[in-house]
């Protein structure tokens, strides 16, 4: 069953103005060591490797129902890869616990997630499909 979809529309040009403007700062405040890590391998695509990030945590926000409110934090939303290359989400705090606490007992929350971008936007979907216990993978 799904439990959530949410969506976001990120101007890259935003996300570069906001580096340029508080530098690390923004980065350790909005970002996971992981997603400025992936950021840095990136050095002409600094700024749209990080926007298609914050459209990630914002559309989780969105596809919990919280948005950036009670102990949902940005930092707790980190975008990561599976083993077999495609996007997901590293959840921890009150992120994690909220999904947690949407899940119906013997259900497995499994977190899917597309990115995308074209200059000047970054688009990220993510979908949350709750799965029976026994039938995970």
């Amino acid at each position: 069953m799904i439990l959530g979809l949410g969506s976001d529309l990120c101007n890259i040009e935003r996300i570069r103005n906001s580096l340029d403007r508080y530098g690390t700062r923004f980065e350790q405040r909005v970002f996971t060591e992981v997603e400025l890590a992936k950021a840095a391998k990136r050095p002409h695509n600094y700024a749209p490797t990080l926007a298609k990030r914050f459209a990630a945590k914002e559309a989780f926000s969105k596809a919990v129902g919280t948005g950036f409110s009670r102990g949902v934090f940005m930092k707790d939303i980190g975008v990561v890869n599976a083993p077999s290359g495609a996007p997901t989400l590293a959840l921890t705090g009150g992120a994690k616990a909220r999904l947690d606490a949407m899940t119906p007992p013997g259900h497995v929350a499994k977190v899917h997630l597309t990115l995308t971008d074209d200059m000047p936007w970054a688009f990220a979907m993510v979908m949350i499909e709750a799965v029976p216990a026994e039938k995970e993978m």
